[in-house]
């Protein structure tokens, strides 16, 4: 190298579960063999797993790590998953759909939902926009089909995701690992030593008396956070005035004969239940607020609404949201849990997670360990955990509940400025305001903001100079192409049954 600067040459992760791995399979695949990863976990340390709903970009890491779809979701007992379905956030009694893809077909120069707004605003129309969701279609039909590449077809304009065992998902990706040269050490960490010129980590020592030494020290620890804050103190910026939820209660159940392919999350009194379906069994848990129900209420909540019997003892997991100061901090990158916490409202972990590493890939340092690379890496995950916090915090504050303390608090708290600028112009001109960056598009931001009432005062400006389109017609064409391409379709455990199969189902 004309630099003088060196490759790395010896990569430590301390950490297994979903984080470790994913971050072990991606980089033993983008490094080859020039670079020793090693991986330290301990068996004794469990992790959390009753089922993990993801969104779309997932499929596109599996896909860039070499993971063909059918073998995945028959290792993690996984399903399909065309969006959530929202249930009494809004008001009790009303629910609606995000979908994992547009809503209509575009039939003019404005956006199909420019002119649902502008009829339904007239009185012209009923119902609501997921009417028009080819996801919504199929979710309620309890059918999935894979899309089709031909622009012209309405089966074109829907997207997907999983739902699968996260537990299964870190096994078969130590497996993938470890035939790529990841060395498995298993241990706790019992210390972190530093250097004493800059406090770069060095090494760290286990329980068994080994020193694992290392150049770059990536930190999947969990909520520990054992080296990017246990050693390195990166400091983190607390969100609970925001997003108030600390607690989750957790719980896998039987699965029901239907395995719907999509996830529900039910608003509660204290907070929000989900409902997860993979092929072998459901997974549950309840995200609540400890300062207005205790964990023994929030357990019998929980326990009392589950639609088939309890598989294993109910787990409490406690947090914080928010994220760190600093993600990456001198020779050491902190992915997952230990960079910070998203309540799983809109199934963004794995996101974070994944973007995370591939970011990191993107700005590998060599034995220079440049400070402006870490300086791009926070910048940018600092925007994408602030961009995925206010989508959040729409859910809670776009409610018209008041019959419990949690959503009295969230319709009247003070919400970040860039939230409410966006609401403003939705709210004010039907307008959506972002920029290619955001990770949840326009149909998501339209799903939530009507689902939750936030109806604009008139649609955009440019649909009242447009007279000669047939939209109602159009509109009626797009609704019946909808009918006969669902009607079509398999079931959703047709589909699984034929594809992908897991060994677990019974």
């Amino acid at each position: 190298m004309t630099s003088g600067f060196a490759p790395l040459r010896n990569i430590v992760i301390v950490g297994g579960g979903s984080a470790g791995w994913m971050t072990a399979a991606a980089l033993s695949d983008a490094v080859g063999k020039s670079c020793q990863i090693t991986l330290v976990e301990s068996e004794a340390i469990g992790t959390v797993g009753v089922g993990e709903a993801t969104i779309p970009p997932i499929r596109t890491f599996n896909q860039r790590i070499g993971i063909d779809e059918a073998t995945f979701l028959k290792e993690t007992a996984g399903s399909y998953k065309l969006g959530i379905e929202f249930v009494d956030w809004s008001r009790k009694g009303h629910s609606y759909f995000h979908p994992f893809g547009q809503y209509g077909a575009e039939f003019d120069k404005v956006p199909f939902y420019h002119y649902w707004m502008r009829e339904k605003l007239a009185g012209n129309i009923e119902g609501a926009i997921d009417d028009f969701s080819m996801c919504w279609a199929m979710a309620k039909a309890g059918r999935f089909a894979h899309p089709e590449a031909d622009r012209r077809k309405i089966q074109s304009t829907f997207d997907y995701a999983y739902h699968f065992d996260a537990g299964l998902y870190a096994a078969f990706l130590r497996r993938m690992a470890e035939a790529r040269g990841v060395k498995r050490v298993e241990g706790r960490v019992v210390d972190v030593k530093q250097r004493s010129a800059d406090g770069f980590i060095e090494s760290v020592t286990l329980d068994s008396g080994a020193v694992i030494s290392g150049e770059f020290f990536i930190d999947c620890s969990g909520f520990r956070g054992l080296l990017i804050e246990g050693a390195l103190e990166a400091g983190y910026e607390n969100w609970q005035q925001w997003l108030p939820c600390d607690r989750a209660v957790a719980v896998p159940c039987a699965k029901q004969a239907e395995i719907t392919p999509y996830t529900r999350s039910t608003a509660k009194e204290a907070g929000w239940q989900w409902r997860i379906p993979l092929q072998h069994r459901t997974g549950n848990g309840y995200v609540h607020c400890s300062e207005f129900i205790s964990e023994d209420q929030a357990t019998e909540t929980l326990m009392s609404s589950l639609d088939g019997e309890p598989e294993a003892d109910p787990r409490t997991l406690r947090f914080v949201t928010g994220r760190r100061r600093k993600f990456w901090d001198k020779n050491c990158v902190a992915i997952g849990l230990s960079a910070g916490f998203m309540e799983p409202l809109e199934s963004t972990s794995l996101h974070l997670i994944q973007y995370g590493i591939l970011r990191l890939i993107a700005l590998l340092p060599d034995s220079e360990m440049s400070p402006l690379l870490a300086r791009e890496y926070n910048s940018q995950t600092t925007v994408e955990y602030e961009r995925i916090r206010d989508f959040l915090i729409l859910h809670y504050k776009a409610t018209a509940r008041d019959d419990a303390e949690l959503w009295r608090y969230c319709s009247a708290m003070e919400i970040p400025e860039t939230l409410q600028y966006k609401i403003d112009h939705f709210r004010n001109y039907g307008l959506l305001v972002s920029d290619e960056r955001e990770l949840f598009a326009n149909p998501s931001w339209i799903a939530v903001y009507l689902g939750q009432d936030i109806t604009p005062r008139r649609a955009p400006a440019i649909t009242a100079m447009r007279d000669g389109v047939p939209v109602l017609e159009r509109m009626r064409m797009v609704a019946d192409a909808m009918d006969q391409a669902v009607e079509q379709m398999p079931s959703h455990a047709e589909f699984l049954a034929k594809h992908c199969p897991s060994p677990l189902a019974v």
